[in-house]
């Protein structure tokens, strides 16, 4: 994409209403504009991310064994009051009428709607296990929307629900969402630590947080340092075995967000030495709820004696727009977004130091045919700007990787390569930067 007929709508200076990192990176690099108070519109460069982001959280769901649906944003009421929740879930539900004097909401969750929909279409337990998420637009009436996309009212979620016959059964289905998180995560290039969690509206009685450490994190935690240098497991997990031992690896070892946190147990089952006290940000949550909403609802299936069982259920959240926010938390420097090469919305940015030089015009455009006709997703800066100002776009958007080119490297036959993570540069051959981009 050439940057001359791209839409980067960039902001010099840092907004007055950005009391976070992410929230004043996003609006000044152009990522997203406020519509109304929590709401959002995701330009082109934030679009970008936003789907990179919901495209590793789809392939590892679909590596799970999960199956994709879509649900649609708007629920009748009648199927929260069958759960209960409609009058307890609190002002935090847009309650709507529709024409005909339906009481309808905007979906803040969609348990319900799930349930309704499984109960229709599956009766017996030859039907079991199933796991299905979508990913789709969710509305919350935050009293105080702040903080950008990091606690707006309308996001972008992944929510999966999970249907078996038994208890065991169910907690093998929470362990497969357990290290599906953990390689989801890993693959953006975070390191989420998974914490026991309260699990709040949605019920139940096992949960947890899967927490990324930042600076500017919005809660305090508390955790064992060798939870920070584990690896999350590889691709060839066999998601059908027996995961018990993955998921105690990671449980065994102590770690509390600041609402659960037990000074005196923190003391005596972790050395003072592997103590990790630090700010994190929440970017996803798995419950188990057990038959919470299949016994209100009546969803039953026939089990193997003919008898009619209420089924045992979990679900499963990732917050998709918020982890954008929550990457920059956790990956930015003085200068701006740096950005792990997975979610990055090009791999490369190509700055043309002197837009009108022949040679230097030629070189640019060679290497930009070259590497996007290889695949490579680069950001061409073609415009006639100074070079200080180029430089500093983008480190702002905060590209993996900037090649610079301009009319000396040119006579010496070389460009240089800048890593936006490390600050490292080289001076390379066209050929090597080929090389290098495309192998």
């Amino acid at each position: 994409m050439r940057l001359s007929e791209y839409f980067l709508p960039l902001l010099r200076d840092d907004p007055k209403e950005a009391e976070i990192v992410s929230h004043r990176y996003m609006l000044r690099a152009g990522l997203i504009r406020q519509a109304s108070a929590g709401i959002y519109s995701w330009l082109p460069m934030g679009f970008r991310v936003l789907k990179k982001i919901e495209a590793i959280v789809r392939e590892e769901q679909n590596r799970a064994g999960a199956i994709e649906l879509l649900m649609p944003t708007i629920q009748s009421a009648e199927l929260w009051r069958e759960s209960g929740r409609y009058d307890d879930y609190g002002k935090e539900m847009l309650r709507i009428e529709d024409r005909s004097g339906r009481e309808m909401l905007y979906g803040p969750t969609n348990e319900e709607l799930i349930t309704e929909i499984f109960r229709a279409g599956v009766n017996s337990y030859r039907d079991l296990p199933r796991n299905l998420y979508h990913i789709q637009w969710k509305f919350r009436d935050e009293i105080r929307p702040r903080f950008g996309v990091m606690r707006g009212r309308e996001f972008l979620m992944k929510d999966g629900y999970s249907f078996d016959l038994d208890v065991e059964s169910a907690k093998h289905s929470y362990n497969q969402m357990f290290v599906s998180y953990l390689r989801t995560f890993d693959r953006m290039g975070l390191k989420a630590i998974p914490m026991a969690a309260d699990t709040g509206p949605i019920g139940g009685d096992l949960s947890h947080e899967f927490i990324i450490l930042a600076d500017t994190g919005e809660s305090e935690v508390f955790c064992h340092q060798d939870l920070i240098d584990m690896d999350a497991p590889g691709a060839d997990v066999d998601y059908g075995s027996d995961l018990q031992p993955e998921i105690d690896r990671w449980t065994n070892h102590y770690a509390a967000t600041d609402e659960l946190h037990d000074p005196a147990k923190f003391d005596e089952l972790v050395p003072r030495e592997k103590q990790v006290s630090a700010r994190g940000i929440e970017v996803g949550h798995i419950f188990f709820f057990g038959t919470k909403y299949t016994e209100a609802m009546n969803c039953l299936v026939q089990g193997p004696d003919g008898k009619q069982i209420p089924l045992q259920c979990g679900s499963y959240g990732i917050g998709v727009s918020r982890l954008v926010g929550g990457i920059i938390e956790a990956s930015h420097d003085e200068n701006g977004i740096i950005w792990p090469e997975p979610v990055a919305p090009f791999r490369i940015g190509l700055l043309n130091l002197k837009v009108g030089d022949e040679k230097t015009d030629e070189a640019c455009g060679a290497l930009y045919q070259q590497l996007t006709a290889a695949g490579v997703e680069v950001l061409y800066d073609d415009r006639n700007e100074r070079a200080g100002g180029k430089f500093a776009t983008m480190d702002l958007i905060g590209l993996p990787w900037q090649i610079i080119v301009g009319p000396k490297g040119i006579k010496s036959g070389e460009v240089e390569v800048k890593n936006r993570a490390s600050g490292d540069r080289e001076s390379l051959s066209m050929d090597a930067v080929l090389n290098k981009f495309t192998h």
